[in-house]
């Protein structure tokens, strides 16, 4: 993970994008990324116009953007390439599964902006913000560290609110987005929310950050 590859120049670059066997088996921050930091990551980046933002934003912090679509990936990975973007890595894997693999108390934040709201009620089961994998998030945040989670989908919101309401080590804050949140929250933050405001559509929004003392 975060490997050196040398191109035709004969100039060393990192590998961006992490071996997905390897990094299930064992999350290890300071491996991936070649030196110790704060973590964020984003899990369903699209084709990663807030993750590269965020990170240009903030070189010193480590980002880790999550994707299935393989097309919308390797578009951010040419992002990323092309803005020489040292503190950014990718990874195509289940983020349920990653999850599961990260460490406790290890990351400051998550974004989870418009995943697949999975519409109809059989198919329900496959949404990321569910009780299981929310609880899996809380667990690996630090303390004070944050979720930020927004949607477009007004049936999908009225089941991630009381699921992470819920949750008594998260507590929910006034306003989307906090002192610590990369970017201006008044400027569309993905393709998706540029796309949204032309159309005139409804977004929900909402952050929530882990207590100190649990």
């Amino acid at each position: 993970m975060g490997a050196m590859k040398t191109d035709e120049t004969g100039v060393g670059e990192v590998e961006l994008r992490l071996d997905p066997d390897r990094l299930l088996e064992r999350v290890d921050w300071s491996e991936i990324f070649g030196a110790p930091g704060r973590v964020e990551v984003e899990i369903g980046i699209g084709k990663g116009r807030f993750l590269l933002a965020a990170a240009a934003a903030r070189p010193d912090v480590h980002h880790l953007g999550v994707e299935w679509a393989n097309r919308y990936l390797r578009v951010a990975e040419q992002r990323a390439a092309r803005r020489a973007l040292a503190n950014v890595r990718f990874a195509r894997v289940d983020a349920r599964e990653l999850l599961a693999a990260i460490p406790e108390a290890s990351v400051s934040a998550y974004y989870v902006f418009y995943p697949d709201p999975w519409p109809k009620k059989r198919h329900h089961k496959r949404r990321l913000l569910r009780p299981e994998p929310v609880a899996r998030m809380t667990r690996t945040l630090v303390p004070g560290g944050w979720l930020h989670v927004a949607t477009d989908h007004a049936g999908y919101w009225e089941a991630i609110e009381p699921t992470i309401d819920a949750v008594a080590e998260l507590e929910r804050q006034a306003d989307f987005g906090g002192p610590e949140f990369p970017l201006p929250v008044d400027e569309p933050l993905t393709n998706f929310e540029a796309k949204y405001r032309v159309q005139g559509r409804d977004r929900h929004r909402a952050s929530w950050r882990r207590k100190t003392g649990f």
